[in-house]
């Protein structure tokens, strides 16, 4: 019986790593685009997941709602926060932290609206 479960449950797991995976690189394309529109230098290009939740869009379809962390800089000596926030494969949210200011920006069509805090 055991030999049954396994299966479909290493089959999820490989779905949730690919997804997760997909996620990632979607967040990394966004986090460039934000930089590259703002005048800014992504840091590392990379984004790391700071958090892992489900969400749902504006039609009440479930859906794993992502927030990944990256760094970056205006004139290359001091590093800058900024954060993506995707619900599934859309963007719903960028925050860039400008110096004094925070720069939100959101996806209102692919979520309803701004997302819930």
């Amino acid at each position: 019986m055991s030999q049954f479960l396994l299966l479909p449950v290493l089959l999820l797991g490989a779905w949730f790593w690919l997804d997760g995976m997909r996620a990632k690189e979607q967040a990394t394309r966004a986090a460039r685009r934000a930089c590259e529109r703002h005048e800014l230098q992504l840091l590392d290009e990379t984004v790391v997941l700071v958090r892992l939740r489900l969400g749902r869009d504006h039609h009440g379809r479930a859906g794993w709602r992502r927030r990944y962390r990256f760094e970056f800089t205006r004139e290359g000596d001091i590093r800058s926060q900024g954060e993506v926030e995707l619900l599934g494969r859309w963007v719903i949210a960028m925050h860039l932290e400008l110096g004094p200011f925070t720069l939100h920006e959101f996806d209102q069509s692919a979520a309803g609206g701004p997302p819930d805090a």
